[in-house]
């Protein structure tokens, strides 16, 4: 599991404020930031939250949480990738051991990836035929190291590379294929791409063949290290670009990535061997607001776009945008920047791209007689799927406008076409209310603020008729056991548990108090009265008793209670 402490550092880095503002324009109110919720239908904003406490709370629909949880709930992520979202925005490497449920691979596959692209970066320096393909292809050699290009020759030269050909790490890497008449290199005459994680590291390879020949791009299999889904080629070599122009542009080749890097065009990355999915889209727009996917204009080309479309619409984010650019038919990126230029393919970039709810509306509609009840039902029905499937509700409620306005529907018709909140937790929304306070309440709050002193507290002072004294006790012996942690992490450390819903509670009770709040007061307050009503309450219960039948110390207790 993530380590805890590690939880705590990454949430005393990260500012909910700036993570929900990005996703959620929210406006300064008082001490606290305010939106109409993201997570239910509403006109007047309910949706708080505190930069002081770290925490949002909705008192129309009750989500709340850190800053963790408003991605997970927001953009549909697991822990592990919220984690990694927060961890990649504030610069800090998440531990190995995040990923519980992913056994961690053998250093011997990462030994083995290592060793092969050492191997073909230096076979392609030696290989003249391989060099003049790339010259051909408009690169030269320093954009050839930058991305780590090789060549791996004809035949199974990694029987030379590795002194045990049979080591099970090197089809576990995907480097070696077990055929029938025994093992072989899977890259062979072929330009090699070595693909990297977002660290660094290799993960895989994919390799083009030189000449004619099929399949012309190749790919390592699924491994240990390498998942296609989830993966981006160029991403590590293109972060800084891409935070530098504010953009990214996926492309369709590892050609097309490193010619246009080659011609300073250098935020581009590129699926691999598959379209791309909701993990490449949610991935890049952690880097960029701007993603802009670049295909030919000819059918095919369309059709690719189209499924790049549908895989997006589940990792759309309100204020964030992806657009769309259709080269001339029978141009790629690759080609058109060599012929045309770094400007003219910017320009393309800048005025000829389509937005995705543009490129939806326009295919939906393609070829559609919309005049006819049936060309607008048939409109209707391939349209909710996909409607159904937006993440961002905004964008989701303009798109549902404009296909009921080609429908001939009006505005209370628009149920027909999908229309629904995106993200509900609770359906009616119902006000919430806050408990009645107490003594007890009141202590519970503060020691989210002051876990450390809760040792300071007889759990015999609680008064057994307020509600919360059973769960008080049940909190304190918790915060005993997790030790001091600031409460956004004791709000992560308590989920899943019995104490989760009074840590919820008692943070939306902190959102009215700023940074000039004396906790410590509050606490030794609280403690005082706790003491003082205990105090009270137990000499009331000894003088209720004949004198005769206290023992010694409890006539002394007595005694002392009286003087106090």
């Amino acid at each position: 599991m993530i380590p805890r402490d590690f939880i705590d550092t990454l949430l005393a880095r990260v500012d909910i404020v700036d993570v929900i503002d990005r996703r959620v324009p929210l406006k300064k109110a008082g001490q606290n930031y305010q939106a109409c919720c993201p997570f239910h239908s509403e006109k007047t904003p309910s949706f708080t939250v505190s930069p002081t406490k770290q925490f949002y709370h909705c008192f129309g629909c009750g989500a709340h949480g850190t800053a963790l949880g408003f991605l997970m709930e927001y953009e549909h992520m697991s822990f592990p990738d919220a984690v990694g979202a927060l961890a990649q925005d504030v610069g800090l490497p998440v531990p190995e051991s995040g990923e519980p449920d992913r056994p961690k691979p053998p250093p011997a596959l990462w030994d083995a990836l290592e060793q092969a692209v050492q191997f073909y970066k230096k076979q392609l320096k030696q290989t003249p035929r391989a060099i003049d393909y790339l010259k051909r292809r408009g690169l030269t050699g320093a954009i050839a190291a930058r991305y780590g290009i090789g060549y791996a020759p004809d035949g199974s030269p990694l029987k030379q590379v590795f002194s045990d050909y049979t080591a099970d790490a090197l089809a576990a890497s995907g480097l070696v294929i077990d055929g029938d008449r025994g093992r072989y290199d899977r890259f062979r005459d072929r330009i090699m791409f070595p693909i990297k994680n977002i660290k660094g590291q290799i993960v895989g390879f994919g390799g083009r063949v030189l000449d004619q020949g099929e399949p012309k791009y190749l790919n390592s299999p699924e491994t240990p290290l390498f998942h296609k889904g989830s993966e981006l080629y160029g991403l590590f070599e293109a972060r800084a670009a891409i935070k530098a122009a504010g953009r990214a542009i996926v492309v369709e080749g590892y050609m097309d990535v490193v010619a246009l890097a080659q011609h300073g065009v250098e935020f581009a990355v590129a699926a691999l061997g598959t379209a791309t999915t909701p993990i490449h889209v949610r991935t890049l727009l952690r880097h960029t607001a701007r993603l802009i996917f670049a295909f030919d204009g000819d059918n095919a080309g369309r059709k690719a776009a189209w499924r790049a479309l549908e895989n997006s619409l589940e990792a759309l984010q309100d204020g964030k945008e992806i657009s769309f650019l259709f080269l001339p038919e029978g141009e790629d990126p690759d080609s058109y920047i060599r012929t045309h230029g770094q400007a003219a393919f910017l320009q393309l970039l800048d005025t000829d791209t389509v937005p995705l709810s543009a490129f939806l509306v326009r295919e939906l509609a393609r070829d559609r007689k919309l005049d006819t009840q049936e060309g607008r039902a048939a409109l209707i029905k391939d349209a909710k799927p996909l409607l159904d499937k937006i993440a961002a509700p905004l964008l989701a409620s303009l798109i549902r406008r404009q296909i009921a306005d080609l429908a001939h529907l009006q505005a209370d018709e628009l149920g027909l076409v999908g229309e629904k909140p995106t993200g509900l937790r609770r359906a009616p929304p119902r006000p919430q209310r806050r408990p009645a306070p107490s003594r007890v309440r009141s202590l519970a709050r503060t020691l989210l603020m002051n876990p450390q002193r809760v040792a300071e507290v007889d759990t015999c002072w609680l008064d057994a008729n307020d509600p919360l004294s059973s769960r008080m006790g049940e909190l304190m012996a918790w915060l005993c056991e997790v030790g001091p942690l600031k409460p956004q992490t004791l709000c992560e450390t308590a989920k899943g548990s019995a104490l989760e819903p009074l840590i919820d509670e008692l943070m939306t009770d902190l959102l009215d108090k700023d940074d000039s709040w004396d906790w410590n007061a509050e606490f030794d307050g609280a403690v005082k009265q706790l003491r003082d009503d205990w105090q009270r309450r137990r000499w009331q219960e000894l003088a209720a008793r004949p004198l005769s039948s206290l023992n010694a110390g409890e006539r002394q207790e007595l005694t002392e209670l009286a003087r106090s």
